[in-house]
């Protein structure tokens, strides 16, 4: 299929580095807190990416090295929403748009990450975090509960932890949010990090990393016996991709695959 590029918004920055679609959110001054405008900008750009089959990955930072995202701009007078009567909400929209994604998303936690931010970081499947990053659900300081964020966040860390972080509202470091497993990694160089995780990501098989996303989403919430009925049908369409007749060929043959994502 053909490149995709969606454009780039005043606050969302959309930039494709080689096989690597980065979304930033560009509002450093009010430490990349999400507008209804990036929300909206983030989802597109996730949407479009999927037609697009020379794309390997998705990158979502926010600008700056203080904050990755500090959750909903409480200095907007419709922080939350902007029509009452509408039942699918942008950030709502935006965490299926992430489930729903075939591509790998990956959270570079360059800063703070707050509340919605913490939305952000775990609708994506990977995560790295520079070592000053802080993460924290304050939302009971301003009488609101993370309530959307739970979606996406109460499958990553232990239940008791989840429970104080929602109940005080009080952060936890970066090597706290390693141990509980929020994140893959933190590194004092970040990019570096960064770096080397996508570069293990992007010479393995499209085919397979795509599909394999779709069955690793798929089987989330399935009972054992309905996950293996459905597992036990995918590996057998795993082998028919021409991925993977060039994976076993050239496993045999001891040299390097060449992927052509089919």
């Amino acid at each position: 299929m053909s490149e995709v590029l969606p454009p780039s918004l005043p606050e969302l920055d959309v930039q494709r580095r080689g096989p690597v679609l980065w979304l930033t959110i560009q509002r450093e001054a009010r430490r990349n807190a999400m507008s209804h405008g990036v929300l909206a900008g983030m989802s597109r750009a996730i949407d479009d990416a999927q037609a697009d089959r020379t794309l390997r990955a998705i990158v979502v930072t926010g600008a700056g090295s203080k904050a990755f995202c500090a959750g909903a701009d409480l200095q907007s007078a419709q922080a939350f929403t902007t029509d009452y009567s509408e039942p699918y909400a942008h950030f709502a929209q935006l965490l299926r748009r992430a489930r729903a994604s075939n591509l790998p998303l990956i959270a570079r936690v360059n800063g703070a990450c707050m509340a919605g931010g913490m939305g952000l970081l775990s609708m994506c499947d990977m995560a790295v975090a520079a070592s000053h990053a802080v993460f924290g659900l304050p939302e009971v300081k301003v009488g609101v509960f993370p309530a959307q964020v739970l979606s996406v966040l109460q499958h990553l860390i232990p239940r008791r932890q989840l429970a104080q972080m929602c109940l005080t509202g009080e952060p936890l470091t970066s090597s706290q949010a390693l141990e509980y497993g929020l994140v893959n990694y933190v590194d004092d160089d970040v990019d570096a990090r960064l770096d080397w995780l996508l570069a293990r990501l992007t010479d393995k098989s499209p085919a397979a990393i795509r599909r394999g996303l779709y069955t690793m989403k798929a089987i989330e919430a399935m009972g054992f016996e309905e996950s293996i009925a459905f597992t036990e049908s995918q590996i057998a369409l795993f082998t028919l991709t021409e991925d993977a007749r060039e994976g076993q060929a050239a496993f045999q043959q001891k040299r390097k695959p060449q992927w052509k994502g089919h």
